[in-house]
């Protein structure tokens, strides 16, 4: 199964897929309200804003499997990231990105490699998945800031693909 075909939920409610956005560069990335690397919204939001018109955007996936860090409703979690960080990317309900209720988005995710070479589960809170429009994936580790230089290179790179 590819990742386009996956049926996923915003966290509204709402079905979405990623082939909505299969003509873009989709930035995957399991986000926390109350984990020490939260503010890394701020550097996807600005993401979404400088490459957002040009084909490109975030997708946040709530995860409250990594201690605990998001157990906000649907609402709390939508109004604190509105509020606390401006975010206008799209998110999704909330998702396990581990284990046996892993979804299965993240069950193809996490057999990509990083540029380690490591796959597997993803490690932590504001791991991030680049989905290329050419439906490659590059995995960047979460304590990989979003404006890093390596990530802004596959984002760029994807958009003049």
């Amino acid at each position: 199964m590819s990742v386009y075909d996956i049926p996923l939920r915003t966290l509204s409610g709402d079905p979405i897929s990623l082939a909505d956005y299969r003509d873009q560069a989709v930035l995957v990335v399991n986000v926390a309200s109350k984990c020490g690397l939260t503010p890394q919204y701020a550097g996807l939001e600005r993401l979404q804003k400088e490459y957002g018109e040009k084909g490109f955007t975030v997708l946040g996936v709530p995860c409250n499997q990594f201690l605990g860090q998001e157990p906000g409703s649907a609402e709390e979690i939508q109004t604190f990231c509105s509020t606390s960080y401006g975010v206008t990317f799209p998110l999704l309900e909330k998702t396990d990105v581990n284990g046996e209720e892993r979804h299965p988005l993240y069950a193809e995710l996490t057999k990509v490699a990083d540029s380690e070479g490591e796959s597997g589960d993803v490690q932590w809170n504001f791991e991030k998945f680049l989905v290329g429009k050419d439906g490659r994936i590059t995995r960047f580790r979460p304590r990989t800031e979003p404006e890093a230089p390596e990530v802004v290179a596959a984002i760029e790179a994807q958009l003049t693909a």
